[in-house]
């Protein structure tokens, strides 16, 4: 049996402190493998346990097959949760971990074949009469997913169940994780803040920033066609390159966007996507390119859509399969908010930091940068036509490359940039390029 969950409008609040989870609305098909993806402390957890019935929800519905669900006990969902520490009895045997649920709730009866049929599916029945000291951190964690999955549920909640392993292992148990959840057909939502856990795992993906939604798409579209700034700098490694610039649209000359030193030109006609710039008309804008959106190469080589930029070499890391080349372009690098941490500083009523609180306040406050897409231009930000607009920061583009590439460092090397996979956000970091569902007014 698996079912759906819908959530209508949630919000968590606690007390003395800020909304940990805001108006968050989603709907869960049965069977669907869902990702909460975000930062630390951006309330995916705090969903998940809302869900699960380990927290009061201050507003907003739950709603299980469409029955609501807010009072119903937790033990009366029909959900099975796995957490990140594991959270087995040490002083029981990997066979009665698994096998307590089951214990608890039928007392009376033998479940010997259950216990025994689920560590085969999870490779463990050889360790059943063993303690959980004595296993390795991935066979703890298969026994904590068998104990989830002997309940039979109706959901499974996983909450970085993988966070306290070694990379390799990690890769391992999220191919049996997939595997799975495929195989059993049960509802899951999967909470991490690894963006190649959600690309790899999910049927959808949910992205979360301070207790708001961000978008709820696939893997696929969440990486080509980010809702807005944040979601686009969260997804994809390396990470974009964002860049601060300003859009010239003259009646009589050739579209262009200003990237300080540089111009980007637009071909005419304009493509439709590339027609919402206009109203960008001497605004300052965020271009993303990710680093397979350019390429070296003379302006004699470009293909249709290319355009030629120029860059100085910084450094090359080599990764093994590819190489990655640091650039300066001259250009100004766009800095996104909360994308490690999700939560802003203590907010009105909030306990007043200690001395420690204090020195971390005033080092933050130094490190600030003058400006930061997806909040809009703050109070002394450069105007986008002042000297200080021109300020060069080594290394604004990263591109990718192949593996055998040798550039000198300080060399310059033409490059083509691949209008086709552009993106442009306004001052509110929103998409406006490629072209969003929902066109912003001309004066927001």
């Amino acid at each position: 049996m698996t079912r759906a969950v819908s959530l209508r409008g949630l919000s968590k609040t606690y007390a003395r402190a800020a909304t940990a989870v805001d108006r968050f609305s989603l709907d869960i098909a049965p069977g669907e493998f869902l990702v909460l993806l975000g930062p630390s402390g951006c309330g995916k957890s705090t969903v998940l346990r809302m869900i699960a019935g380990l927290e009061d929800i201050t507003e907003g519905e739950l709603l299980l097959d469409g029955e609501y669900a807010n009072d119903v006990p937790p033990r009366e969902r029909g959900m099975a949760m796995v957490f990140q520490s594991f959270a087995l009895y040490p002083n029981l045997t990997n066979r009665h971990n698994i096998g307590f649920p089951l214990k608890v709730q039928y007392p009376h009866e033998d479940h010997s074949a259950r216990i025994e049929a689920t560590a085969r599916m999870l490779g463990i029945d050889d360790t059943l009469d063993s303690y959980p000291n004595q296993l390795s951190g991935g066979e703890r964690q298969r026994v904590a997913m068998g104990r989830a999955i002997s309940r039979r549920p109706s959901v499974f909640l996983m909450d970085e169940p993988l966070s306290n392993l070694d990379a390799k292992l990690r890769n391992h148990l999220r191919a049996e994780i997939a595997q799975l959840t495929d195989e059993l057909g049960v509802t899951t939502i999967y909470v991490t803040h690894d963006q190649a856990e959600a690309m790899s795992l999910g049927d959808r993906v949910a992205v979360m920033r301070a207790g708001v939604l961000q978008q709820v798409s696939t893997p696929r579209e969440t990486y080509a066609v980010p809702a807005n700034v944040f979601v686009a700098a969260f997804i994809g490694t390396p990470r974009i390159n964002l860049l601060q610039a300003v859009v010239h649209a003259p009646l009589a000359e050739r579209m262009c966007i200003d990237l300080g030193r540089q111009r980007l030109p637009l071909p005419e006609p304009l493509s439709h996507d590339l027609q919402l710039l206009r109203i960008q008309q001497g605004r300052p804008v965020v271009v993303g390119l990710r680093p397979e959106a350019a390429r070296i190469a003379p302006p004699s080589h470009a293909r249709p859509g290319e355009v030629p930029l120029t860059g100085i070499v910084e450094h090359t890391e080599y990764q093994g399969h590819e190489a990655l080349v640091h650039l300066n372009t001259g250009s100004r690098r766009a800095v996104v908010p909360d994308l490690e941490s999700a939560r802003p500083g203590p907010g009105p009523g909030s306990r007043a930091p200690g001395r420690l609180g204090r020195i971390k306040e005033r080092a933050g406050a130094l490190a600030k940068p003058r400006s930061s897409a997806a909040d809009g231009p703050e109070a002394g930000a450069p105007d986008a036509h002042t000297p200080e607009r021109a300020t060069i920061r080594a290394g604004d583009l990263v591109l990718r490359t192949g593996p055998d590439t040798r550039l000198r460092t300080g060399a310059q090397v033409p490059l083509l940039v691949d209008l086709g996979q552009l993106y442009v956000f306004d001052h509110r970091g929103r998409r406006i390029c490629p072209a969003p569902t929902e066109i912003p007014g001309l004066y927001e």
